[in-house]
């Protein structure tokens, strides 16, 4: 089976995770000559033009691979759009989450882009093994943002002895020593992302920066409060006055079958101004997204000088 560089022609099997709000076309550019590769998420961007204006700023720097985040359901009122959008512009890959691939894998594959789909375990990996995706994304319980609930080792291991497409591990790759267990484990490579946070060249909130350099492991909290899944965010004064439990009202809508569909919009619409808000500016009702690898992060430095300290001895 092929490693991610193989597969995608790359000198190292790493992907610089797309990150909500913090990826950027600077930082895509500088991974891509860095020898990894790097995606963004569609809706780091608010309109259709300025998506398409950020691919074609990317290509026009390098002819290396780079991929777009997509979220497939529901909760994504622009997804058709954007959509239509990578397919129409051949990105390179495509990642997939929170939903069913099937209509990006049909679209993608037809002008030779390639899918690679989130999953949590094994259940939803051979769905979209079945499917026809190109890659599995392995999210762990060690990764950023929305997690899953087992081990680095456990997940890639469980997905590897049942899957025959190549599983990348998502969560708690922080050194060169995180990179090569995980391809031990049987990963054929490795998507990273809370380690570039404090980068130069993200264009976050100097305070949001300065607490990735402040806090640590130990400050790392799982929220399903904030989205309406589990998220982990750093434990900061106002995550611990609000609680990082649904109350029962916010449960109740959630599970009612006629309301789901629209509280979960709601919810996912919610959380994503309070993210956007506490990333941009500095406020007491601070909700700063990172995961555990926050330890390995001791300064805020170039993103290039971040990315060879991680491959320096791959």
């Amino acid at each position: 089976m092929k490693t991610l560089d193989q597969l995608l022609g790359i000198q190292y099997p790493v992907i610089v995770a797309p990150m909500f709000l913090i990826s950027n076309t600077k930082m895509i550019k500088v991974a891509l000559d860095c020898g990894v590769t790097a995606a963004f998420p569609a809706l780091n961007y608010r309109t259709d033009n300025e998506l398409r204006e950020a691919i074609a700023d990317i290509k026009a720097h390098s002819d290396k691979p780079f991929g777009v985040n997509l979220i497939v359901n529901k909760s994504n009122p622009k997804y058709k759009g954007q959509l239509k959008t990578l397919i129409e512009l051949k990105v390179p890959y495509i990642i997939t989450s929170l939903g069913s691939p099937r209509e990006v894998i049909e679209q993608a594959h037809k002008v030779g882009t390639k899918v690679f789909c989130d999953v949590v375990d094994l259940k939803f990996a051979k769905k979209v093994e079945d499917l026809g995706a190109d890659g599995i994304i392995a999210v762990n319980n060690k990764a950023g943002g929305h997690c899953g609930p087992q081990s680095p080792e456990e997940l890639i291991k469980e997905l590897t002895d049942n899957c025959s497409i190549p599983i990348i591990s998502a969560g708690g790759v922080a050194t060169s020593i995180d990179i090569i267990q995980a391809i031990k484990y049987g990963a054929a490579g490795v998507q990273v992302g809370t380690i570039f946070i404090a980068c130069n060249e993200a264009t976050i909130s100097e305070d949001y920066k300065n607490a990735m350099v402040n806090y640590g492991e130990k400050d790392i909290i799982l929220s399903t409060k904030i989205s309406g899944s589990a998220l982990t965010v750093i434990n900061t004064p106002y995550v611990q006055q609000v609680g990082t439990k649904k109350n029962f009202l916010e449960w109740l809508l959630k599970n009612n079958k006629w309301l789901k569909k629209y509280i979960k919009m709601l919810i996912m619409y919610l959380g994503t101004k309070k993210i956007e808000k506490a990333a941009f500016g500095s406020s007491y009702q601070n909700v700063w997204v990172a995961g555990p690898s926050i330890e390995s992060v001791k300064a805020i430095r170039p993103l290039k000088a971040i990315i060879n300290d991680l491959v320096m001895d791959l």
